[in-house]
């Protein structure tokens, strides 16, 4: 069952260049890791949720999609070929498979289960093993934004404190930001995907409490009056737009980015970085649900 937020992948086309802007934001950004079908990440971890930075590192290795078989590595390189951005959301899991399950009995299942494993490596230099499987789900009304299930099978060789404290003292992600015309429409699928009985619609979004996090979709005239941006229209449905980060001291933030020269703005008691490689980073003052 799922069960809080787990991650977020933001695809970018130059993955050193979108870790150095996330560094002069005041983040600690992980090393290169490479993906035996095609692509190339590097982490930005949190207590249980991480930002994937991600890019196509050698194309000629994405597998095609296939009948019951997502290929994660297409997804990916089909998004990046139009924009940069929040490409994907993932659920934490305790156990994928029975998730696929629930997916499939709702009519949101996208696939077979994609599991696969690699080597980390912790602060001290040792080598770990890591395995996650996924379970991939799909809302029909928004075919340009993936959403799956992540079961990590080895989680105390993932989460590490060490690659949790940040100089800007971001502590947490509180909620993804998604934005949609009509934001009711998503309704079903998003009770469904999140499994939540904790849906609120109001007249301008949804919002499903996760356990550890939000999921909220709005209307573009409340994403403008509540983070004062305005995004492109990239397709049909509901895209992802921001996150919402908890930090201790909103000006220990907006000293840092400006020190490093990146541009950020206040709105309605929050700090904005508007343009973050096509996404959106909403930094808040207070504490961690």
């Amino acid at each position: 069952m799922t069960n809080g937020l787990d991650h977020i992948v933001h695809a970018v086309r130059d993955l050193d260049a979108a870790a150095d802007l996330y560094q002069r934001l005041g983040f600690t950004v992980g090393a290169r890791n490479v993906h035996p079908w095609g692509t190339h990440n590097r982490i930005v971890q949190f207590d249980r949720f991480f930002i994937e930075l991600l890019t196509i590192g050698e194309p000629d290795k994405i597998p095609p999609p296939r009948d019951g078989v997502v290929s994660f590595g297409a997804l990916q390189r089909d998004y990046l070929a139009v924009r940069e951005g929040l490409s994907m959301l993932l659920l934490a899991s305790d156990d994928a498979a029975a998730d696929l399950r629930r997916f499939t009995a709702a009519g949101i299942a996208a696939g077979d289960l994609f599991s696969f494993g690699r080597e980390g490596r912790r602060p001290d230099g040792s080598v770990v093993k890591l395995q996650f499987s996924l379970a991939f789900a799909r809302d029909p009304l928004s075919p340009q934004t993936g959403f799956a299930a992540c079961q990590h099978h080895y989680p105390e060789n993932f989460w590490n404190p060490e690659f949790q404290t940040h100089v800007n003292g971001a502590r947490a992600v509180t909620a993804v930001v998604m934005v949609a015309d009509n934001p009711t429409d998503h309704h079903i699928f998003l009770g469904a995907f999140t499994g939540s009985r904790d849906l609120r619609s109001s007249s301008i979004g949804v919002t499903a409490g996760t356990g550890r996090g939000d999921i909220d979709i709005v209307e573009p005239v409340s994403l403008r009056d509540q983070y004062g941006v305005t995004v492109p229209s990239v397709g049909e449905g509901a895209s992802l737009v921001g996150l919402r980060i908890a930090a201790d001291d909103l000006a220990v933030v907006e000293r840092r980015l400006r020190d490093h020269k990146v541009p950020a703005a206040r709105h309605v008691g929050r700090l904005i970085v508007p343009d973050v490689c096509g996404a959106t980073l909403i930094f808040e003052q207070g504490t961690v649900r």
